[in-house]
């Protein structure tokens, strides 16, 4: 059974690789304020997982939580939005239910802020996520953090537009 996953897991990882060179909203660029559009990339990143409900899950389709690991934060915030607490509740229920699996937390920030502030955003934004996870039953030795500030942009821009796609944490699952 172990064996088949991991080849499904693979076999689906080639085809999203293939599919999942745009980098622009899915809905077309109709984000708004608060949260910028889930991006096809995101969604990748949700491969070979099952579902919250214990099914075998499609988590590329768009009704998946677990497709969803970007969390995107406010101007100078790690505050989590509510709009992402189901995603991250469902990625929490997922660790919980699976405790081989690691994940990686990376903190990002825009460009606006010194190098050091902004290294010390990325990692409070991946605390308070790391936080969230743990409350829905995540293991601490599940979850490393990481802060790479400013460094990773996802949206090259000077602009609000760009910069909200920036301050963000990611959720980096193990490739398979």
């Amino acid at each position: 059974m172990n064996k088949l996953f991991y080849w499904a897991a693979a076999a689906l990882f080639v085809v999203t690789i293939a599919g999942c060179s745009a980098t622009a909203p899915v809905d077309g660029g109709a984000a708004s304020a608060g949260a910028p559009a889930q991006r096809t990339g995101d969604q990748a990143e949700g491969r070979g997982m099952v579902r919250d409900d214990g099914a075998q899950g499609k988590p590329l389709d768009e009704g998946s939580l677990l497709s969803r690991t970007t969390i995107y934060f406010g101007y100078d915030s790690s505050e989590i939005a509510p709009e992402f607490r189901d995603v991250l509740r469902a990625h929490g229920n997922y660790l919980a239910a699976h405790p081989e699996v690691r994940i990686t937390i990376e903190g990002h920030t825009d460009e606006r802020g010194s190098r050091e502030y902004n290294l010390a955003l990325g990692e409070r934004r991946a605390y308070a996520v790391r936080q969230l996870l743990m409350l829905q039953g995540a293991a601490p030795n599940q979850l490393e953090v990481i802060s790479f500030g400013e460094e990773r942009p996802a949206a090259y821009g000077h602009d609000e537009a760009a910069w909200r796609l920036n301050r963000r944490a990611q959720l980096r699952y193990p490739a398979r």
